[in-house]
């Protein structure tokens, strides 16, 4: 069976309701990723004592293998955490789903990183991101032992924030024969190293993941156009058009599928992250690539219609089941 590994933030998510008033008190743009200090994260931590969130193991990277554990996947994870409550926290969450568990800790004292995520009545997530230890991850951390044993690697794009860490990931990953996967994470991201994603997807990227904010930043195309421009650089593009379904592109021939109706969308949180995973396991079973658009279309539905990331056993079980006999996905 082919072996997947991630590699990303290793985040502790604590989600919660908010509006837009209160994302504009806290001083945080709707939609987007926005990395704070200790002391940012101290003043919205005085917030969210007046409130009950859910805490859950996150990062983009991570929710995305913990999906394609979910699926019987083959995988294993690297990123780096604190020794303390967190950290230990999302080490057990990966052993307890089977996933090789090839965390770091930091030696330094950093505490582990934290992704508070406040959700929009309408399901759109913002973020306020404090990566503690899991920024604390280097270039000199990773060594052809890293990625023993993997055949895919799937790195999250909030890494090239660290160039000098993203290169050597994705070098050692290409000298090892992996297949490399790239999610754009967020369009500020990609837009503030814009020239650098390029470079990197050209020069070792085999299959590339974004959202239409994201290809728009990337290419400065709407998605259609987008998609084309990315293929260019890689084998195999990716374009998620959030309702309208996703767009795939390999070797100049593009295809669209529909997005699976939900009835009631809870939290859009992990939406990307779980059709990368589905995608992902679907190439690995060797499904055609109009059937991995589905499979990733089916797990984005599932996971929008629950808060956080976190489906039951029974969900998993559900999936897997419909997957083994090929019921329809749509």
């Amino acid at each position: 069976m082919d072996k997947i590994i991630g590699l990303g933030n290793a985040l502790t998510d604590v989600l919660l309701p908010a509006g837009d008033d209160e994302l504009a008190a806290l001083g945080l743009p709707r939609g987007a990723m926005t990395l704070i200090d200790a002391e940012r994260l101290s003043q919205i931590d005085a917030y969210l004592q007046t409130k009950t969130p859910h805490t859950a193991t996150g990062g983009s990277a991570a929710n995305t293998i913990a999906a394609l554990a979910g699926l019987g996947a083959d995988t294993g994870f690297v990123g780096k955490v604190g020794n303390d409550r967190y950290g230990r926290f999302f080490a057990d969450s990966l052993e307890r789903r089977g996933t090789d568990n090839r965390l770091l800790t930091a030696t330094d004292g950093q505490p582990s990183g934290v992704a508070v995520t406040l959700i929009s009545p309408d399901g759109e997530r913002s973020f306020a991101t404090h990566l503690g230890a899991a920024a604390s991850l280097r270039a000199d951390d990773l060594t052809p032992h890293t990625f023993a044993g993997g055949t895919w690697l799937y790195v999250e794009g909030y890494l090239v924030q660290d160039e000098a860490l993203i290169t050597q990931a994705l070098r050692l990953a290409k000298t090892a024969g992996m297949t490399i996967c790239l999610d754009l994470a967020s369009y500020n991201v990609v837009a503030d190293h814009r020239e650098l994603f390029r470079r990197l997807t050209s020069r070792y990227v085999d299959i590339v993941f974004a959202n239409e904010e994201e290809a728009r930043a990337f290419t400065g195309h709407e998605p259609a156009e987008a998609l084309t421009d990315i293929a260019g650089l890689c084998s195999i593009a990716v374009v998620k058009v959030g309702s309208r379904g996703s767009m795939v592109c390999k070797a100049g021939d593009s295809l669209h599928v529909d997005a699976l109706h939900v009835a009631h969308v809870a939290d859009t949180t992990g939406a990307g992250d779980f059709y990368a995973a589905g995608f992902l396991y679907g190439l690995t079973c060797g499904r055609p690539l109009e059937q991995c658009a589905r499979i990733g279309s089916m797990l984005s539905a599932e996971v929008i219609q629950v808060v956080g990331t976190t489906l039951s056993d029974a969900m998993w079980l559900d999936i897997r089941q419909r997957l083994q006999l090929n019921t329809p996905l749509t």
